[in-house]
């Protein structure tokens, strides 16, 4: 099955031009033409995840985050971007990236709020970027009423974390929650949007001291799940939607977990 195939096929599920104006998607590494027979997919294209795809005999590398943002200026060995790229090049690797068109059709928020993750229900999209599609995150009411705390520990199961971390007054803390927002990625810039749309409990990642510090005198509890940990979901989620659309295709899901630890 040729590389252009199987990008068409993930471009049916999140369109390229439903990507923002900032991001880079697509085929960013690789000719279109080149035969693929085993796919790995991943959250980011790490150095560590190149290598165990070379040591797979991987033909196309598909992540989320795309590996490539700034202008590349020289493929060599001096500049970690560069050398992903070349490294890439050389072992006969496509890589294809899928990021906030997956975000905003397809996609990451529906997937969150899904029965099989946070299994809300009344779902609405939250951030619009236009009207043609149907927006990023998710918000929607809960199983059932809980404390934030209780709400972290139903997070950590449900996306298989360790930690979460939580913002949250005092005077907070016995409030029981029946709704919540998750927008999974990094979520502070959307704090405003969030609390108009009614919602005091917010799920999301990279949220940060100061934000917090505002989201709470704003009457509003966080979860930071960080930007790893409702966005890993990917992974098996696409090689899933790979293995039932293309049969005679090999598929690996790499998952390095979340790159730094709380001790």
């Amino acid at each position: 099955m040729k590389c252009e195939e199987i990008t068409k096929l993930l471009e049916t599920l999140s369109p390229k031009k439903y990507a923002s104006t900032w991001d880079n998607v697509g085929l960013l590494v690789g000719r279109k033409e080149k035969e693929v027979h085993k796919v790995a997919v991943a959250l980011d294209a790490t150095l560590t995840t190149i290598e165990k795809a070379i040591r797979e005999d991987v033909d196309l590398l598909i992540t989320h985050h795309p590996m490539i943002f700034s202008p590349v200026r020289q493929i060599n060995e001096e500049h970690i971007s560069s050398k992903k790229i070349l490294t890439l090049a050389e072992n006969g690797i496509a890589y294809y990236a899928m990021h906030t068109n997956f975000d905003t059709v397809g996609g990451m928020g529906e997937l969150a709020a899904g029965q099989e993750y946070l299994n809300l229900s009344e779902t609405e999209p939250l951030i619009f970027e236009s009207d043609e599609v149907e927006g990023m995150g998710r918000g929607g009411y809960l199983p059932t009423k809980m404390t934030a705390e209780e709400v972290a520990a139903y997070v950590k199961e449900k996306f298989g974390l360790s930690f979460v971390m939580i913002y949250q007054s005092e005077k907070m803390k016995c409030k029981q929650f029946d709704k919540i927002a998750v927008l999974p990625g990094s979520g502070k810039g959307e704090i405003k949007e969030i609390k108009a749309k009614g919602y005091d409990l917010y799920l999301t990642g990279d949220f940060g001291h100061h934000p917090g510090i505002d989201a709470m005198d704003m009457d509003m509890t966080i979860i930071d799940a960080t930007h790893y940990g409702l966005e890993h979901i990917f992974v098996s989620f696409i090689a899933g939607y790979i293995r039932e659309h293309c049969t005679d295709i090999d598929v690996i899901e790499i998952d390095d977990g979340c790159p730094f630890q709380i001790i």
